[in-house]
């Protein structure tokens, strides 16, 4: 793990909590007593390479989850960060609508990148965005009124994106949404036949689910999708917001199975990590291209500025010339060996280790085992998150920047963490045995109540006492 030179003395604990105050009064409450329950209440500082420095503690800490794939070039990646600056320096954000040179220069790396005949570029302003344009295409297009997506699918919090999610925990206190959306199981090819009727615009999907749980299309549920789309008029969609730009050991998810979508949606990495940015690749065919041309104005958004498609362009850039993707390929193998030898060890903590590339999890045997596992890597400077609609899952997203060395010493980490773990675990599984016991247990208020009363005695044992928590 990189360091800077010289290391800022430690947060004080009355200024962490003067913050978290200030956060809590401005911000959100309840994302601070979220985040104190699983200890993973860090204030990043010294952010660079596959981690950074917490300001509280001073520990310096891997970033396995690298907001959710968003750091694929390392934490402030100085290539990147010089680009930016070179950006704001000479431009501002620029005007839209309008054509600018470094604009052109980053869609044409982009198309020269993508799979098969998708040359056209749309810009957004994030994840949501690139969705929400992507469904409204889709729509529009085709002029048909539904949408199919999967079951806990993520797709984001916005409109069509918060319609398209498949799990109740996001989209309940929102409702009514958007109608015309239908859901099926991930990977039932049958299923998505049966969905599929003569007002279906297109299928969207996540060709490795991430929120889920890090659920992998294989190569044949893909092609089937493909195939279906092909045979009933319908448009394919492809959700490579996580997967995108080397995190699976290509540089787009897809390339694994060989399908080309219609349209893809792209977001987190593409901006390095510094500068908000999205895109919309479709194809080049006459369904779609006719109806961007006739109708320009469809989705206007303030994605693709000037600095931030030189920042974009700088990653891609960067992506290639170092070919990150063979990295996150070969890390990727090695880490989820280590992980199956660590579940073989562990069968009664793990249930199973399942990805591709640096986009893998591990899977518990119960629920409530996310959060306590989260709060034992943080201890041994491991900061990594369990999936929002599988909190079962930890997952694993380093950035696929890491080298032999920090992997190893990652895989170290994770290791002792399962093994401090143990200890705390013959009282929960006995609960567990009962189903009242194991509900209450698996609720995430309840997780976040108990994790937080634990954290909140422990916090006060080292007030008084003077103990620190165990560091690694």
């Amino acid at each position: 793990m990189e360091h800077a030179p010289t290391a800022p003395a430690p947060m004080s604990p009355e200024e962490k909590r003067r913050l978290e105050a200030t956060f809590m009064r401005h911000i959100n409450r309840g994302q601070v007593k979220y985040l104190k329950a699983g200890h993973l209440d860090v204030i990043e500082t010294d952010r660079r390479g596959t981690g950074f420095t917490d300001a509280a503690s001073g520990r310096a800490m891997y970033d396995c989850f690298s907001s959710a794939g968003s750091f694929n070039v390392g934490r402030h990646n100085e290539y990147i960060t010089n680009a930016l600056a070179n950006a704001a320096r000479r431009m501002d954000m620029g005007s839209p609508q309008l054509i600018s040179p470094v604009k052109i220069a980053f869609a044409q790396k982009l198309v020269d990148l993508a799979p098969g005949d998708m040359n056209r570029i749309l810009f957004a302003s994030g994840g949501g965005d690139a969705v929400e344009c992507a469904i409204k295409l889709a729509l529009g297009a085709t002029g048909k009124q539904r949408i199919i997506s999967t079951v806990k699918a993520y797709h984001g919090h916005t409109g069509f994106a918060l319609s398209a999610n498949g799990k109740e925990h996001y989209r309940g206190y929102c409702e009514p949404l958007m109608p015309g959306f239908d859901f099926v199981p991930f990977g039932d090819l049958e299923a998505m036949q049966q969905a599929a009727a003569d007002d279906t615009a297109a299928i969207i999907i996540e060709p490795v689910q991430g929120e889920a749980g890090i659920f992998t299309g294989s190569p044949e549920y893909l092609k089937g999708l493909r195939e279906l789309c092909d045979q009933r008029g319908m448009l394919l969609i492809f959700d490579e917001i996580q997967t995108g730009f080397g995190r699976t050991g290509r540089m787009f998810a897809c390339e694994h199975s060989g399908v080309v979508p219609d349209i893809m949606t792209l977001a987190k990495s593409i901006g390095g990590g510094l500068y908000p940015n999205a895109a919309v690749l479709y194809r080049d065919i006459p369904l779609l291209t006719d109806f961007v041309d006739a109708h320009a104005d469809f989705h206007t958004s303030f994605g693709g500025s000037d600095p931030g498609c030189a920042t974009s362009l700088a990653v891609l850039e960067y992506i290639t010339e170092h070919r990150l993707w063979e990295n996150a390929e070969t890390k990727g193998a090695q880490l989820k060996t280590a992980l199956e030898e660590l579940m073989a060890r562990n069968p009664r903590i793990i249930k199973e280790v399942r990805g591709i590339g640096l986009m893998v999890g591990i899977e518990y045997i119960h629920e409530f085992m996310g959060p306590m596992m989260a709060d034992a890597l943080a201890k041994h400077g491991i900061f990594a998150a369990y999936s929002g609609n599988a909190p079962q899952v930890m997952r694993f997203m380093i950035p696929i920047t890491v080298n032999e060395e920090e992997l190893k010493d990652i895989i170290g980490r994770i290791e002792a963490a399962v093994q401090d773990m143990k200890t705390l675990l013959p009282l929960a599984l006995l609960a567990a045995r009962v189903p009242f016991l194991l509900r209450l247990l698996n609720s995430e208020k309840v997780q976040t109540f108990l994790f937080g009363l634990f954290r909140s005695v422990e916090d006060f044992i080292s007030r008084i006492f003077g103990t620190g928590r165990k560091t690694s």
